[in-house]
């Protein structure tokens, strides 16, 4: 029977908001949001994936309804996270379906929790960005101007213009999460961007993988995500006609390139 239920999970005292959405006894898909979103970025596809699914997503720690610790933080707490959330609800091995932020985490788990992953989907994602001074540069003006107003030059990256005139209601919800989103939290996940390195991840990914590109994705370029593929063993690209906010910019063609290759 399909199910609906929210839960708090706790990892090291942070505690995480999950969500848990579809059939009791199928198969796990789960997933993982961009910066400064919440579980609800992936409204779109829960009708899709709980046809095949049960899908467990969540807050990542400074977002959302989970808590915000301190920063700092790095990939590696984002990955412990998923893995406490993993634990917390008894499973042993799921499907991963990241997007940005959630690439990189899943980048993690793929080569430090091998066991744990049954299929790898990251999409719109990095590895590894040489110009720290971009990160350095973003997080200085969400100190001094505020969030909401840091969320408004983000939008343009995030999503084509002809997404922002067709989905416009879709587009202010995204923009409200951002300007929510807590500074500590903002300060402490850039933070792990502009420090990681996940290239010597790649070679340890066992799992099957798939890498999706957005072909107008100024926020992690085409060629960032077929790095990632190129340093994957046996990894599939596959491209969508949409900005870094991929699921969104086109909801159908993102639902359909992950279900292709998780069934």
């Amino acid at each position: 029977m399909p199910q609906s239920a929210s839960r708090a999970i706790e990892n090291n005292g942070v505690r995480l908001h999950v969500q848990i959405d579809g059939p009791a006894d199928a198969p796990v898909l789960m997933l993982s949001n961009s910066l400064c979103t919440d579980l609800r970025m992936w409204d779109d596809q829960i009708p899709a994936f709980t046809s095949r699914f049960k899908v467990v997503r969540y807050d990542r720690r400074g977002h959302g309804k989970s808590d915000v610790p301190k920063g700092p933080y790095a990939v590696d707490d984002f990955g412990r996270d998923a893995l406490a959330i993993m634990d917390g609800l008894g499973l042993q091995k799921v499907n991963w379906c990241g997007l940005s932020m959630g690439g990189m985490v899943g980048q993690w788990l793929g080569a430090n929790a091998p066991e744990r992953i049954e299929r790898l989907v990251m999409s719109n994602t990095h590895s590894y960005y040489a110009d720290k001074k971009v990160w350095d540069d973003r997080m200085a003006l969400a100190s001094d101007k505020g969030m909401a107003f840091a969320a408004g030059p983000a939008m343009g990256r995030w999503f084509t213009k002809e997404a922002m005139k067709r989905r416009p209601d879709k587009v202010a919800l995204i923009q409200s999460m951002f300007a929510e989103t807590s500074l500590e939290g903002y300060l402490g996940c850039c933070t792990a961007i502009r420090n990681m390195d996940m290239r010597p991840c790649h070679p340890r990914i066992k799992a099957p993988t798939l890498v999706i590109v957005g072909l107008q994705d100024p926020a992690t370029p085409p060629e960032a995500g077929i790095e990632v593929q190129k340093g994957i063993p046996g990894a599939k690209l596959a491209t969508i006609d949409a900005s870094h906010l991929s699921n969104i910019g086109q909801p159908k063609a993102y639902a359909d390139l992950v279900l292709d290759f998780l069934t």
